[in-house]
């Protein structure tokens, strides 16, 4: 018996998804007496088909899908015949909830794509058969339907057939096979039937019993993410997951990514006991011969063909929130088993889903698709999308809130990953503040604009210089006339900005100097990467607090007001959010002290910079 076929039915609004899925499962008698007992009852009051029984309703489990006759969720069913297992995801046709369509193709062999025989190929169409395309689907059936509203006119069906191979040769499907069905009679989906004399080739069913998904590109080395360490007791040490790819025996030899350390393994034990091999989708538990360090998230690989390993990629990304991704904002990369900080460090281009053109874009919205460059935190073990899907596909998830912003694909590791190292300096920050006798620090003043940051700033400097110190400030309007001098107002912007400006003051604190940063920097997000780049102690957040109202009033440039009367855009506290520190080191009330108290408040929390 062929193996399990895992398959995506997608299409446009009403093209009958969701009715054909039903069909199958009634016609293969995967429908209990209660299920159907219940369908009925639900055909009166939900359906679309009169008195006849809706079999959309057998998928459309959501109250709003069977209200407004449409799918919204992913919906997986099983069912199975004599010849073969079959796992089945109904999925959304609006372009809105064309993220939840990528969800369900993420995992499939197969996609049936359904074309409404009197619409013919719709924007939906060509949007979901880039998405199955690029998301590693090689398998297509085009299943045009309705063929009963349209006099099963062959012309019609062969118009479609031909416009859709077109498009089909395009994205370079391995096989796309094309089958007259009207799913609500129920004609060649199950067998042939007697309304298509003119075509001669098997039923939607027969095809998906028969069709060979299995991959031919070249089959790659053994690897196992590691999901568990596994220590019962002092005596046993096991490494716990699932075979992404190959097949690994008693004694082979591997290796550890991102560690490098080799290892033999002495035994693979699985819940009857150990076994001798095994091999792709086996979860096993490896022991291995030496006390090597293995964590979660490591992969154990072939030692004679070890896995990637790389900090930089060139990955595709869909956009699933309404929060944009932003290049430079810092995100939480997840891969098979691994975690690590990740920052989109360019945008190259956004994918027109419809022609498959390249556009220039700054940003990913909801739903975008694009091409971007990442950086990750720390070296990740990975290969490219094309050849493991399990190893190739990450998602991207916001700092703050913990939301899922992106799903990608690794394409490749940049070159420049591999080719640049960290050079080691004889003299460090520690040498360059003790000759200056002071604590390096970055002190990072964030508010609104008019609520005092660049006085402050200004005072803070002149105390510190007075004491003998090294400081340098960096102005947010001063930055803008130079190194930031290419960048607008934006959100995507605003992050690059802050990012280029954190990078330089880290490397201030690296020179030994006292850094004070006057920046408005609105997003938490922002100011925490910010964070991440210094030593424990060494980024101090200042917030300085002034309410929206007394900013308006000190206003001498009279920016509050042009951005009330809408011709400045993007303004900070008008039309773009300030997201306000949540624990700050130091809190200034501008409303209740004077600058001098401002200076006080702050030099009694870091002192005077002198070194310890």
């Amino acid at each position: 018996m062929p193996g399990t076929l895992r398959f995506i039915t997608c299409g446009s609004v009403d093209d009958g998804k969701s009715t054909l899925i039903g069909r199958l499962l009634f016609e293969s008698k995967q429908i209990f007496d209660d299920q159907l007992t219940a369908l009925e009852k639900d055909s009166m009051r939900y359906g679309t088909q009169g008195t006849s029984v809706d079999l959309a309703l057998l998928v459309d489990g959501l109250q709003a899908e069977r209200e407004q006759g449409i799918t919204i969720d992913v919906a997986y069913r099983f069912f199975a015949t004599t010849q073969r297992r079959f796992v089945v995801a109904d999925t959304p046709g609006h372009e809105e909830y064309t993220r939840n369509m990528a969800t369900g193709a993420s995992t499939a062999d197969l996609a049936v794509l359904l074309v409404d025989a009197k619409k013919g190929l719709m924007t939906q169409t060509r949007r979901h058969s880039r998405i199955v395309a690029m998301l590693g689907v090689r398998h297509v059936v085009l299943a045009v339907n309705k063929m009963d509203l349209v006099g099963w006119d062959e012309g019609i069906f062969s118009r479609i057939r031909d416009e859709y191979r077109l498009l089909a040769d395009e994205l370079g499907f391995a096989t796309v096979h094309a089958i007259p069905v009207s799913a609500i009679e129920g004609s060649n989906v199950m067998k042939p039937g007697a309304d298509s004399p003119w075509y001669d080739g098997p039923a939607l069913l027969e095809y998906l019993e028969n069709i060979d998904v299995t991959d031919t590109r070249d089959e790659i080395s053994f690897r196992m993410p590691v999901q568990w360490v596994n220590r019962p007791d002092q005596d046993f040490r096991g490494y716990c997951g699932r075979i992404a790819s190959g097949r690994v025996r008693r004694g082979d030899r591997v290796r550890i990514a991102p560690g490098g350390l080799d290892a033999h393994i002495r035994s693979i034990v699985v819940w009857q006991g150990e076994i001798e091999e095994a091999v792709q989708g086996d979860s096993v538990t490896l022991c291995l011969d030496d006390e090597v360090d293995v964590s979660r998230g490591d992969v154990i690989a072939s030692a004679l063909d070890p896995v990637e390993l790389s900090d930089q990629f060139e990955a595709k990304v869909i956009c699933l929130s309404g929060h944009h991704l932003v290049p430079g904002r810092p995100y939480i990369l997840r891969m098979h088993a691994c975690q690590s900080g990740v920052t989109v460090t360019g945008i190259k281009h956004r994918i027109d889903v419809n022609s498959g053109a390249h556009l220039a874009a700054k940003t990913l919205e909801l739903n975008d698709m694009g091409v971007v460059n990442l950086s990750t935190s720390t070296p990740v073990p990975f290969e490219p999308y094309a050849r493991s899907r399990i190893l190739g596909s990450f998602i991207l998830i916001d700092r703050m809130s913990n939301e899922t912003v992106g799903a990608g694909m690794i394409d490749f590791a940049l070159r420049r990953a591999s080719n640049i190292h960290w050079q080691g300096l004889d003299v460090d920050k520690a040498a360059r503040a003790g000759l200056k006798y002071q604590k390096p620090r970055c002190l990072w003043l964030t508010g609104l604009s008019g609520s005092g940051k660049s006085t402050i700033a200004n005072l803070l400097e002149k105390r510190f210089f007075a004491l003998g110190r090294h400081t340098y400030i960096l102005d947010g309007d001063n930055v803008r006339h130079g190194l930031n001098r290419d960048l607008g107002f934006t959100e995507a912007d605003r992050v690059e900005n802050i990012r280029r400006v954190a990078e330089v003051a880290r490397l201030m604190v690296d020179a030994g100097l006292i850094v004070i940063v006057s920046f408005l920097s609105p997003f938490r997000s922002e100011r925490d990467f910010a964070r991440s780049l210094f030593a424990p102690g060494e980024f101090i957040e200042i917030f300085v607090d002034a309410p929206l109202d007394e900013c308006e009033r000190r206003d001498t440039k009279g920016l509050y007001a042009k951005a009330r009367r809408g011709e400045l855009k993007h303004f900070t506290g008008i039309d773009s959010p300030y997201e306000p520190p949540e624990s700050p080191e130091i809190r200034l009330d501008t409303l209740a002290g004077s600058p001098e108290d401002c200076i006080g408040s702050i030099l009694d929390v870091v002192g005077d910079g002198r070194a310890d």
